[in-house]
């Protein structure tokens, strides 16, 4: 009796996926393609973000520390290699004020404030692009849903009022198919963005205190003599 069961339960398995596949079959439109590929572009988005919103490559301890360091011990030589070799926020502004330092410290603070900004925006930009997303996702599921009622109706109109389950599915799947890829293409999306914008928001925030602490540590290079060593 259980083995029969068994297979019962399995051929109403079969013929679920087999259904939920012809679903998606007829269902498959140009609202269907423009929900699959935002699904395909917030994924990229999600996972370079799982990537990339981490401490240790916005705000990497290491890397304050080996700059300090070498400002410490006057190895303007180490500081540079260290700028060269590194690619987050600290090492960013500090190269940026690093560079204008026969200007004097407030024009270092001004490039430092600048270049860290412009920096932040590598990683807040996908979380704006994927809260957006987000948002388009559940209206162009929204459109496809209009759409699907409406070949459902011209059917009905078609069939002068007596159409039965079989004429209307059509459209109603249709429908239905394109509102549960709107929801599923949003749910992530705007979950992912509600949880790591403050975390990055939060990175940024060190990284740009830890530049600014070691662009008061940068010597400044004035005069004619600055300007001749920077050239």
């Amino acid at each position: 009796m259980l083995t029969l069961a068994q297979a019962a339960q399995s051929i109403t398995d079969s013929q679920s996926t087999a259904n939920a596949w012809s679903l998606f079959v007829d269902s498959f439109d140009i609202f269907s393609v423009a929900l699959i590929i935002g699904s395909l572009f917030a994924m990229t988005l999600i996972v370079r973000i799982l990537m990339d919103a981490r401490r240790s490559v916005i705000a990497p301890e290491s890397t304050f520390q080996n700059l300090r360091e070498h400002l410490k011990q006057d190895n303007l030589g180490g500081f540079e290699k260290g700028l060269a070799e590194d690619t987050s926020v600290v090492s960013i502004a500090s190269n940026a004020a690093y560079r204008v330092r026969h200007k004097g410290k407030d024009a270092m603070r001004d490039a430092a404030e600048l270049a860290a900004s412009n920096a932040c925006a590598r990683w807040v930009r996908p979380l704006d692009t994927l809260r957006i997303i987000g948002e388009l996702g559940p209206l162009v599921g929204l459109a496809g849903t209009v759409w699907g009622m409406i070949i459902a109706f011209v059917r009905l109109g078609q069939a002068g009022g007596s159409a039965g389950p079989t004429d209307l599915s059509l459209g109603i799947s249709k429908a239905l198919f394109h509102t549960m890829l709107g929801l599923v293409l949003a749910v992530p999306c705007l979950l992912i963005y509600g949880l790591y914008r403050s975390v990055v928001e939060k990175h940024c925030n060190t990284a740009m205190a830890q530049a600014g602490e070691i662009v008061d540590m940068i010597p400044e290079n004035g005069g004619a003599d600055g300007e001749n060593k920077q050239a």
